[in-house]
């Protein structure tokens, strides 16, 4: 149990970080957030918990995959605020879109039998 607690704080405080960072310089933030924290956190709890190099490198590979979609994210958001479309609709739209992108990368790496 105090594993988890040990995770989800450590996680839950990383959020937090970036979050109050932002509120002083986006710069900072950003690059704070667009460091693999969350994958390098994957990886060593994954590790502690099963010791298995194979899941964590399948993990890898799955998660590089599947970043590319995600990326729409991050170029579509600030597209549409900066259009003057408020934020929640503009959250929605670059989520669904990117939430279509995972969809299709799916299939696209069905399709090249490219298993994550």
């Amino acid at each position: 149990m105090g594993q988890y607690v040990l995770k989800i704080g450590l996680s839950a405080l990383i959020l937090v970080a970036i979050a109050e960072i932002a509120k002083r310089s986006s710069f900072w933030a950003a690059a704070l957030a667009s460091l693999p924290l969350t994958s390098l956190l994957a990886f060593v709890w994954l590790y502690v918990d099963t010791g298995d190099t194979q899941k964590i490198a399948a993990l890898s590979s799955g998660i590089f995959w599947l970043v590319l979609p995600s990326l729409l994210l991050f170029v579509l958001l600030p597209m549409l605020l900066r259009s003057g479309v408020g934020f929640w609709i503009s959250l929605l739209t670059a989520s669904a879109a990117t939430a279509l992108a995972y969809l299709g990368m799916i299939k696209l790496l069905a399709f090249f039998d490219i298993e994550i």
